[in-house]
């Protein structure tokens, strides 16, 4: 959510992507020298970086915080009490239950660093756009298109009339048929996927209103989204950032998943009572 509070680092990496040259050193700076900072002026680390304040300042204000001195205080309590950095290595000589524990704990730190970014504002404003949608639709291609799926099985059971197509024509196909009353929801790692781009582009000529999952701040599709939702991740030696940042992106779909169906109340039960009516049918 979208308050000081957050952890910095978090912050930092998630935006490191983009940040341009003299953004990186004054993000490396701080990485590699949390202690540090805390205990300096803005003065000492502009002088340290060969910097203007100035630069160190909307280096701040760029990552979400008021100033250098608001991000002096989150790094400060970030660090008093740290989160145990639970990412580790793989190691040859690991158990398969070593190796299974780390990869849990590697899902959990991308679950915990996309919580400590996520928008509070903009989850709500993607619910609303939900429950006013005619219809509700996923799109997403490779790694993606698994949890545009998955979306599809949760959202089915909202009584919004959905669909996912996985099929890069027929995704194309169908955002040619979605109108202005309509939502899509775009998912993509990178955010710079050609067929993603190709949908989107479709879906802003025919009006539709946009929501983009995506681990990239500033990238083609976070600039022609309505709305974006960001995951964190990191990549590993066996696993690369898409890789993890698949149950961020899950999570938030729960996310939304959830505040629909408390929203729609009544509705949402009688969705869920009527789909579980029909199932029965499957069970002898």
């Amino acid at each position: 959510m979208e308050n000081e509070t957050q952890h910095g680092l978090a912050r930092i990496r998630s935006h490191y992507g983009r940040f341009s040259d003299k953004e990186k050193k004054i993000a490396d700076y701080i990485l590699d020298n949390p202690e540090i900072i805390i205990h300096h002026t803005i003065n000492q680390v502009a002088d340290e970086l060969n910097v203007a304040e100035s630069t160190v300042f909307r280096f701040c204000k760029r990552i979400g915080f008021k100033g250098y001195q608001a991000f002096k205080i989150a790094l400060a309590a970030e660090i008093v009490t740290p989160m145990k950095d639970i990412h580790e290595e793989i190691a040859d000589g690991d158990s398969m239950g070593t190796v299974a524990e780390k990869v849990f704990q590697s899902n959990n730190k991308t679950l915990t660093s996309t919580l400590q970014i996520l928008d509070g504002k903009a989850i709500e404003e993607a619910v609303h756009l939900i429950l006013k949608a005619n219809k509700l639709e996923f799109f997403g291609y490779g790694g993606s298109a698994a949890v545009a799926l998955d979306s599809y099985h949760k959202f089915i059971r909202t009584g919004i009339p959905v669909a996912a197509q996985l099929d890069s024509h027929m995704q194309l196909m169908s955002a040619s048929q979605m109108s202005e009353r309509d939502v899509a929801i775009v998912i993509s790692h990178s955010g710079t996927t050609k067929d993603s781009l190709d949908v989107l582009e479709v879906l802003n000529d025919r009006g539709v209103k946009t929501i983009a999952i995506t681990n990239f701040a500033k990238s083609p599709l976070t600039k022609k989204a309505d709305i974006c939702l960001y995951t964190v991740s990191e990549e590993t030696d066996f696993r690369s950032e898409a890789f993890s940042s698949r149950i961020a992106q899950l999570s938030i779909i729960d996310a939304l998943y959830t505040n629909v169906m408390l929203a729609q109340k009544s509705n949402g039960k009688q969705a869920i009572e009527q789909m579980r009516k029909a199932m029965a049918l499957k069970r002898l």
